[in-house]
């Protein structure tokens, strides 16, 4: 079995990961800032304490242990990192760009995958799904960082015919306790108020965490030579319909009132709406109001040759 080290390997998405891996049995190097207690104590679990900057530490962990592959989940959101994001995380983000790739490179690692978000997508004009190749237009403050990420990532394994490397747009995620971005789609981001349009029968493009689990354990076992490099979209195979988060956070949740409300009038003031908005910038969930009704979906026909997306709202724990 292979020698996996783990960045933001103690958040949400770094501690399903690193449970997965353990359950195939390899051997898992967690890396974060502090501890967590869900795989502590696990077997083949060795846990480095080292912030996402920390090139000293990260070089003493290449020099003490032989590693197979490396998936960076670090400076995300929803794993270490909160949903706003400043120049602070954007600049952390950058120095641990400028190393971990080339470091990992140096020691010969076979795989490396990085985690990114489907927010570089420019808006589509059309109503076909985003695939790899569309067009990028990074806006928000999270969408540039990852941006940066990606072609510090690209620039480094250009020349490197021996890497297999994998970036991974993922659109907010969701588990049976984790709402946050569920409900990010049906609050209203100026007063808080739950909503939907007329009945809630226009959706949006989630991934249940499981999924992303599960397709970088599938990709891992399966990517077998540099052909495998790429981008790829990862996300659950159907949009969930705002009138399913509805029924789902008042199930698994608290969720108020929900008021029933006409799109026209947000829409159109969203269209004439004052562009330089510092919460639509820094804040990963902000809800922009001229989208809400596009259905924008991510083509994951890519992806869905190593795992089948079989997580979603009706089976995810």
């Amino acid at each position: 079995m292979a020698t996996v080290l783990v960045t933001g390997a103690c958040g949400l998405i770094g501690e399903k990961v690193c449970s997965g891996l353990l359950k195939k049995h390899h051997e898992v190097i967690a890396v974060d800032h502090a501890p967590s207690a869900y795989n502590e104590g696990k077997e083949h679990y060795r846990f480095y304490a080292a912030a996402p900057h920390d090139k000293t530490t990260y070089m003493g962990i290449f020099e003490k242990e032989r590693i197979d592959a490396v998936v960076h989940l670090a400076c995300s959101v929803d794993n270490d990192l909160g949903p706003i994001i400043t120049e602070k995380q954007m600049e952390e983000s950058r120095v641990c760009d400028k190393f971990l790739f080339k470091l990992a490179i140096s020691k010969e690692v076979e795989k490396i995958m990085v985690l990114s978000t489907t927010q570089v997508y420019a808006i589509p004009e059309g109503r076909e799904p985003i695939r790899e190749g569309d067009d990028e237009k990074p806006v928000t403050n999270y969408a540039k960082m990852k941006s940066e990420t990606e072609h510090a990532f690209a620039a480094d394994l250009r020349h490197i015919k021996n890497v297999i490397g994998c970036i991974m747009r993922v659109p907010p995620v969701y588990t049976l306790e984790m709402h946050d971005n569920l409900l990010a789609k049906i609050t209203d981001p100026k007063d808080h108020t739950n909503f939907v349009y007329r009945t809630g029968e226009y959706g949006f493009h989630f991934c249940c965490v499981h999924n992303l689990a599960d397709f970088i354990l599938c990709y891992l076992r399966q990517a077998d030579s540099p052909s495998c490099t790429g981008v790829y979209n990862v996300a659950d195979k159907n949009l969930i319909m705002a009138s399913e988060i509805v029924n789902f956070i008042s199930k698994n949740g608290r969720l108020g009132p929900v008021l029933q409300r006409n799109p026209g009038k947000d829409i159109l003031s969203s269209i004439f709406k004052f562009k330089n908005n510092k919460e639509e910038k820094t804040n990963y969930r902000y809800l922009d109001f001229s989208t809400i009704t596009r259905n924008t979906m991510y083509d994951t026909n890519k992806a869905s040759r190593y795992c089948p997306f079989r997580w979603d709202l009706s089976n995810t724990k």
